[in-house]
């Protein structure tokens, strides 16, 4: 994926992760899950549910770590420190500082509902990562059993993971994709997969029809996601690209539509436009409000030109004489109509300069004032292109209203005109 389009890239993989703790000096097995513990059971489903993580979020990988940061654009951090590794973990919480009670009570930690908790008690909690070879043990049957030596295995465990910091998102964000529980990079599934996908597990559910941990018979779609939880899948299934902006989107939008051309229905990569799904929407109500903005516009455009005429008229009425001086001395009724164009054009350049000048002014604070409220940055800007237009428009509005009461200056019979005072 080009950095230039999207920065952060995110893989979903389902696979199984054996994690030990020492919790009050007692080593024991723990899990990245939301799922209720005491609900459990022995079955297959729950087996796999408590491998993967159920409700466990992944955040996405930063292709150029120069640029934009999914967490930090998008998740204020409360305690501890954004992730700096593969090995570290976050505990993402709402916007009361609440998370999935499942989520702490897999991790270890013995908490009621309700309960408050301080942020050091976990920040900085660390666990061992076993990898499969280790973590499960061969029968003379040809199956498998998860070991219960934990205490060795927790020794001779390399990779150790930690919760480096508590993240809640921001009230700016649009992109709240992280549920309340733990949050690990997708580059710590690839990690695990790498490791586990030549275990002796996963090449004797290859090999097999029957799931290797409980002996129940499978089908093949049954083996291929049980091949999965075990790690010896690296296909994700399902890939987060996360656009820059709405113009880089429809340009990775349009190199998968580029791609799809001419292949068959299995060979085509299908896609959902989040982003667009959000928009359709709320595109009725957007255009809703747009079509209401623009009717005030209108009316006060319309109200501005007829103020204009009237200053003109204004105008032509108090300087009667001198039209009438004009055509004494031989000036013609389009040039008399140009003397309040000038004028009128006069005025339109100005005040659309100095609207221009004042909105652009006007930017600093709004910024200052939204960064504050929002952390939303440079939301107020003024595209030179468009205050060049700006300008042209007021000039153009200002001499159509103006145009009609110079015409009528232009009329007046010049004797009458010099005996006006």
């Amino acid at each position: 994926i080009d950095p230039n389009l999207s920065n952060n890239i995110g893989f979903t993989r389902t696979t199984g992760i054996n994690l030990l703790r020492d919790v009050n000096g007692k080593v024991q097995p723990v899990s990245f899950s939301n799922q209720n513990p005491d609900a459990e059971s022995l079955s297959l489903s729950s087996t796999m549910s408590a491998m993967t993580g159920v409700g466990v979020s992944s955040f996405p990988t930063q292709l150029d770590t120069s640029k934009e940061n999914f967490l930090k654009d998008n998740y204020s951090l409360l305690a501890g420190s954004y992730p700096a590794s593969a090995t570290d973990v976050v505990l993402i919480v709402d916007g009361n500082n609440n998370t999935n009670i499942n989520a702490l009570k897999n991790l270890g930690f013995d908490v009621k509902e309700d309960e408050k908790l301080d942020f050091d008690e976990i920040v900085g909690t660390t666990f061992k990562l076993v990898n499969n070879n280790t973590y499960y043990t061969k029968l003379p049957t040809g199956n498998f059993i998860p070991n219960t030596d934990y205490d060795a295995m927790y020794q001779n465990a390399s990779d150790e993971l930690k919760i480096s910091g508590i993240l809640r998102v921001k009230s700016s964000s649009t992109m709240n994709l992280l549920s309340p529980g733990i949050a690990y990079s997708d580059q710590l599934t690839t990690q695990i997969v790498n490791e586990n996908k030549e275990s002796e597990i996963v090449k004797a559910q290859k090999d097999s029809d029957v799931n290797v941990l409980t002996t129940e018979k499978v089908d093949e779609s049954t083996k291929q996601t049980l091949l999965s939880y075990l790690g010896g899948d690296s296909l994700p299934s399902s890939i987060m690209i996360y656009p820059n902006n709405f113009e880089d989107k429809e340009k990775i939008l349009d190199y998968l539509d580029d791609y799809n051309k001419g292949k068959s229905d299995e060979d085509k990569i299908i896609y959902t436009d989040l982003a667009g799904t959000m928009t359709e929407l709320t595109g009725g109500l957007m255009d809703a409000i747009t079509y209401v903005l623009i009717a005030f516009a209108g009316i006060s455009l319309v109200t501005s030109m007829i103020m204009i005429s009237i200053i003109t008229y204004t105008s032509v009425i108090e300087r009667t004489k001198e039209i009438g001086v004009l055509k004494a001395l031989g000036a013609r009724k389009k040039d008399i109509t140009r003397v309040f164009d000038a004028e009128t054009c006069i005025l339109g350049v100005s005040s659309g300069i100095l609207g221009v000048f004042i909105a652009w002014l006007a930017t600093f604070p709004i910024n200052s004032i939204l960064y504050s409220m929002t952390d939303l940055k440079n939301v107020a800007q003024l595209n030179p292109v468009h205050a060049i237009i700006l300008v042209i428009v007021s000039t153009v509005l200002t001499m159509l209203g103006g145009h009609l009461p110079a015409r009528m200056a232009a009329k007046k019979d010049a004797a009458i005109a010099l005996r006006a005072e």
